[in-house]
């Protein structure tokens, strides 16, 4: 049987209220909470190479006590179910507290020498709820599963997903904020991270000037997570200094393979630099730097795929800011801040270079400029656009570039000249390159996914399943596993997002409706 340990909840300051209601909760890092419950769901999808990479025997996640605590209809051994206070900056506005509404945290599986949390998405109400009701739906929980699975073997640090649930029941939704609401399939996802840690879980205690719990939950995080940093006069400098590079180092990877999270509040910031919370995620068809997936963020699209680095840096802002009573020393925040535009510039042309496959030192900021600008303005598709380069070489003849990327514009005319000058001179830094074909064709490979999961697809999945046919999402379960490599077997989903997909609800934007 599941055996699970209290590591989070023995550490830390608990609300002494036990009942479920709705309420502001002060002075405690989370609420002790039990799932609903129930009897009749049923696992869809369980990750087995998930669970087959913690070394722990099969039984224990093939045996029916297994499913019934994935379903709340049964407490794993030495489980404390329990949802996190935290709140959060929404769309560059204090919220308040928000916390865990409908994730319930079963408690940390011990592992050779570390710890991963499972979580319960949708098993019910805590008291961080507010007027939701706890629960989940079937499309956005494919969704999680799916994309948080597709980042990982991506190589993008993210949270993962351990198993896929429908629970048997129906959830009332408003999947547009219309008034057009109907109910949808039920479903849990357990989510797995080493820490669900969020920046809003600082953040809930400065704006309270609860400096004693702030400073506990910050020795805990340091301890468990930032060991290195525990014998520091500067410790806690330090850990927002490597929380700053994480953070960096993630919207890089995101900017690499066009992932826009479409809501980088500050409650959906991991403090270990995952990818957290996918909700209203979109993926870059056609390149459109203003691109947003989230309705709610429109007019003004804060969250849209060019501004993600700015958001993070604002967000690590509010976080250094929650952390100065602590820190003491205002300057070297700021200092840290200013760096992160720095490093990011140095990381992104890195990233840019090797997805061209050629060394940092060739390739100028013009160069890259004039590529994105060209990528918009003839609608290239992102991923196919880099994945059909690694076909262009330095002996390539103008006539072929055509014929390489004839399938990878959304714009049906002939090729602009400038994408054509931009080839020309992209053949020419390749003849001066140091690399050779093999080796840059290599250096592409490892960048350069083939094979990402867009939202139509997604959609397309979504939409089986409602049918009772999971086939879909399997097959895209399988295939995500993979991104860089060509398989025939896939090759159809090496393809532009279709016409009917571009205005289609969940095939091109989404709510938060979930």
């Amino acid at each position: 049987m599941l055996k699970l340990e209290s590591v989070f909840t023995s550490a830390l300051p608990a609300d002494p209220i036990e009942a479920q209601y709705p309420r502001q909760v002060f002075e405690a890092m989370f609420s002790y909470v039990k799932p609903k419950g129930f009897p009749n769901a049923e696992i869809k999808l369980l990750n087995t190479d998930l669970y087959k990479s913690w070394n722990i025997e099969k039984s224990v996640f093939t045996a029916q006590s297994f499913s019934d605590i994935m379903h709340g209809n049964l407490m794993a051994k030495g489980s404390m179910p329990y949802a996190m206070c935290y709140g959060g900056h929404q769309f560059g506005q204090w919220a308040g507290q928000l916390g865990d509404g409908r994730a319930i945290n079963l408690g940390e599986l011990a592992l050779k020498s570390s710890y991963v949390t499972l979580q319960l998405k949708g098993a019910g109400p805590t008291p961080y709820a507010r007027t939701a009701d706890g629960f989940a739906v079937l499309r956005s929980s494919i969704r999680e599963f799916l994309m948080s699975e597709a980042m990982h073997y991506l190589g993008i640090p993210t949270t993962r997903a351990l198993t896929l649930s429908v629970t048997g029941e129906s959830v009332l939704r408003d999947i547009m904020y219309n008034g057009d609401a109907a109910h949808e399939p039920g479903a849990i996802v357990c989510r797995t991270a080493p820490s669900f840690l969020r920046f809003g879980n600082y953040e809930i205690f400065a704006v309270r000037r609860d400096v004693v719990n702030l400073k506990k939950l910050a020795d805990f995080t340091i301890d468990q997570f930032f060991g290195e940093f525990a014998g520091y006069s500067d410790k806690y400098l330090a850990w927002f200094k490597d929380v700053a590079e994480m953070t960096c180092d993630l919207i890089v990877h995101w900017q690499r393979v066009g992932f826009v999270h479409g809501v980088m509040n500050t409650d959906n910031m991991s403090i270990l630099g995952l990818t957290i919370d996918y909700g209203p995620y979109g993926w870059m068809d056609d390149y459109d730097p203003n691109f947003t997936p989230n309705t709610t963020d429109l007019p003004h699209k804060r969250y849209r795929f060019s501004n993600q680095p700015m958001i993070a840096q604002w967000n690590l802002m509010a976080l250094g800011k929650a952390l100065m009573p602590l820190i003491n020393d205002e300057q070297s925040i700021v200092s840290i801040l200013n760096d992160f535009a720095t490093h990011y510039e140095e990381k992104y042309h890195a990233m840019m270079s090797s997805k061209l496959g050629l060394e940092p030192s060739l390739v100028s900021k013009e160069f890259l400029q004039n590529l994105e600008s060209l990528l918009e303005k003839d609608e290239m598709d992102m991923t196919m656009f880099y994945s059909q380069l690694l076909e262009i070489d330095s002996s390539t003849q103008q006539n072929e570039f055509i014929h390489i990327l004839k399938d990878v514009s959304y714009n049906s005319g002939k090729m602009s000249d400038k994408c054509v000058n931009w080839l020309v001179e992209y053949q020419l830094l390749l003849k001066g390159s140091s690399l050779t074909s093999h080796q840059r064709r290599k250096l592409m490979q490892k960048v350069n996914p083939r094979y990402v999961l867009r939202n139509y697809m997604n959609q397309m999945a979504i939409e089986a399943a409602y049918q009772g046919d999971f086939g879909l999402v399997e097959e895209f379960f399988e295939m995500i596993k993979s991104p860089y490599t060509k398989n025939e077997k896939y090759e159809k989903w090496f393809a532009k997002r279709p016409d009917w997909a571009k205005e289609k609800i969940g095939s091109s934007m989404l709510s938060c409706s979930s």
